[in-house]
């Protein structure tokens, strides 16, 4: 992950105007049949317990929720799994990152097993929207930013996480 700026509230300089980060986005898709059994997802090195498997389709995205969230790496808050197609546990569900991880290009999440039982289950994960990170992501709100090739000058009106750079004073 990218490192973020932290302790002070610049003037930082860019060449350019401060672009706004975009939340990743991937997607979970179930194949074949399954019937029962688990799988383990890992991000960034981190390992979830074992997801229980099933054909209850809210269920399957809290499982999933759940233990995504548990990862020290992502926290409480730090996804949000919502159906995409699923029908009877089979189809997609969508993974955005949230919390900490909003506006940030994040490491894909693997599969670390795949003990699902049934005729061919398959599990696969796909990047669906590229996390973009946010210009000066972690810059406190107050900060100020110079676009060097522009000569403006910006502030954050809104968090560290959730830079929002708003031209400061009038331009001519």
């Amino acid at each position: 992950m990218s490192p973020q700026i932290e302790g002070h509230l610049g003037p930082y300089e860019n060449a350019g105007a401060p672009t706004a980060g975009t939340d990743e986005v991937q997607t979970l898709e179930f194949g074949g049949t399954p019937t029962g059994g688990t799988f383990k997802l890992t991000f960034d090195g981190h390992t979830t317990a074992a997801i229980t498997w099933t054909a209850v389709d809210a269920t399957l995205i809290a499982a999933i929720d759940a233990a995504l969230e548990a990862l020290a790496n992502i926290g409480t808050g730090g996804v949000v799994v919502a159906d995409g197609t699923l029908t009877d546990g089979i189809g997609t569900v969508t993974i955005t990152f949230a919390g900490n991880l909003i506006n940030l290009a994040v490491p894909l999440i693997m599969v670390a097993n795949n003990s699902l039982t049934g005729t061919d289950p398959t599990i696969v994960i796909t990047e669906t929207t590229p996390g973009v990170t946010a210009t000066m992501r972690g810059a406190k709100k107050g900060a100020l930013l110079i676009d060097s090739t522009n000569a403006k000058l910006y502030i954050n009106t809104n968090t560290a996480l959730d830079p929002t750079w708003t031209v400061v004073g009038t331009q001519t």
